[in-house]
């Protein structure tokens, strides 16, 4: 019997993949956590209206992309395409009541049978976060302020460009859709299938056309900007205004409308300026309407963004950026019989205890299959304990850089290593140190666990 293969267009994530996985999202959840932002995962399976109901019937996300089918009790659902509406969901079911805003962020896996190019997975990771409950244009710019600053955070500094537009409010586009139809309408001959399609479902979306010669006649049809009303203007050149004293660099595009039906006032992208059909490092915008789209009474004020987190680990290697190896192996030791083995684990717990990062060679193979485990990890230094050595209570440390061996007791060696590797080499973390043992049981309110229907 074969074993059955990977999904076709998912993806394994280990190896030095997965430290650049890693590394994101620490740096991530750094810029999330020093703005007062807290993390919040929801299920990987939403109902399908959820998702219908806020993305828009004519999106790709709706009529080409979704993981969507039956369960056994009959309910029609997804597995997630994106957060915003799930975050917008539990939002509206159990935050009402908190201060506002509220500040949530997310690093989750979503799923989209996408058509899969470079970069681009039918299950991939987002990046992202919400600001709920207020409306404040300063908000939208503190939002394109953390996502630059979570781009320079990983490098990416001077390689993207923050683009942003506005699309104002739904009566405003109402009237702006009817003139970018009206200039479109003697010029079908040279839009494709896809794009006359968007003519006749959703004008707007043909801003967001691939097709060469519609981007050209973009360059002259209706500006969206041109129809703003005296307070959608103002709000957006208040976020201009906090943009240029956070220091953050912008260019318009008013092409630029993001993917979804939900967004109103500020989008925004920020591109790696390649010139490739995908050049979105990440984007996000304002969306005030989404919770009544979804059912709820009334809008909610609320902006977002997102990134992909595969795209900025292939931004992140494009652009040369390495990483240090905290799981680099400092010591491999090596045992043979019985009684430098109980020296041998000892030693090795030791080790850790030490802020050592090391590995025991296990099981009962020779010391040169020991050997070359050690090199195959990358073992700085090496520790050997025979039959001879167990008896006189020392080891045989090797340092694989520079070729040498030399005889040490057992109670100094570990120090020895410390001393060549150096302390700033050492991981000093443990878990223990993120927890408080108290007599007083924390109250289920303030542990905000949900209770399962």
């Amino acid at each position: 019997m074969e074993i059955p293969p990977r999904v076709r267009w998912m993806q394994d994530i280990f190896g030095e993949y997965q430290r650049y996985f890693t590394f994101l999202k620490k740096v991530a959840r750094h810029e999330f956590r020093t703005n007062g932002f807290t993390r919040i995962t929801t299920p990987i399976l939403e109902l399908k209206s959820l998702i219908t109901h806020s993305t828009g019937d004519g999106s790709d996300i709706v009529t080409k992309e979704m993981f969507d089918f039956t369960d056994k009790g009959g309910r029609e659902v997804v597995m997630k395409p994106e957060s915003t509406p799930g975050v917008m969901r539990a939002y509206l079911e159990h935050m009402l009541e908190e201060p506002q805003p509220v500040y949530l962020y997310y690093i989750e896996p979503h799923f989209r049978y996408d058509r899969p190019q470079k970069g681009r997975y039918r299950q991939f990771h987002q990046i992202g976060a919400e600001i709920i409950g207020e409306v404040d244009p300063i908000l939208d710019a503190k939002a394109i302020y953390i996502m630059a600053q979570i781009l320079d955070g990983l490098g990416l500094a001077g390689t993207y460009t923050v683009k942003i537009n506005s699309l104002g409010v739904a009566k405003e586009r109402e009237k702006y859709l009817i003139e970018l139809a009206s200039f479109f309408e003697n010029k079908k001959h040279l839009l494709d299938e896809t794009d006359l399609a968007r003519l006749e479902k959703n004008p707007l979306r043909l801003l967001d056309s691939k097709n060469a010669d519609v981007k050209e006649l973009l360059k002259v049809a209706p500006k969206m900007t041109d129809f703003l009303k005296k307070d959608s203007l103002e709000f957006y050149t208040k976020v201009k205004e906090y943009l240029d004293i956070l220091g953050v660099k912008y260019e318009e595009d008013h092409t630029l409308v993001r993917g979804l039906d939900y967004y109103s006032h500020t989008v925004w992208e920020l591109v790696d300026g390649s010139g490739r059909t995908q050049d979105a490092l990440g984007g996000g915008g304002r969306y005030d309407g989404l919770a009544k789209s979804i059912g709820y009474k009334t809008e909610v004020p609320a902006v977002g963004f997102a990134f992909g987190a595969e795209r900025l680990i292939e931004a992140m290697i494009e652009r040369g950026v390495q990483l240090k190896n905290k799981d680099k192996i400092h010591l491999y030791i090596m045992q043979l019989g019985d009684e430098a083995k109980k020296l041998a684990l000892p030693l090795n717990i030791e080790a850790r205890k030490k802020w050592l990062n090391s590995l025991l060679g296990l099981g009962t193979p020779s010391i040169k299959v020991q050997l070359k485990k050690a090199n195959r990890v990358g073992a700085r230094f090496v520790i050997v304990i025979g039959i001879m050595e167990a008896k006189k209570w020392i080891c045989q440390l090797k340092d694989m850089d520079r070729g040498t061996q030399i005889e040490m007791p057992l109670d100094n060696v570990l120090d020895a290593v410390i001393a060549e590797v150096g302390t700033d080499a050492l991981s000093f973390y443990h878990p223990s140190r993120d927890f408080i043992i108290s007599d007083v049981p924390m109250s289920e309110e303030k542990m905000r666990r949900v209770s399962m229907d």
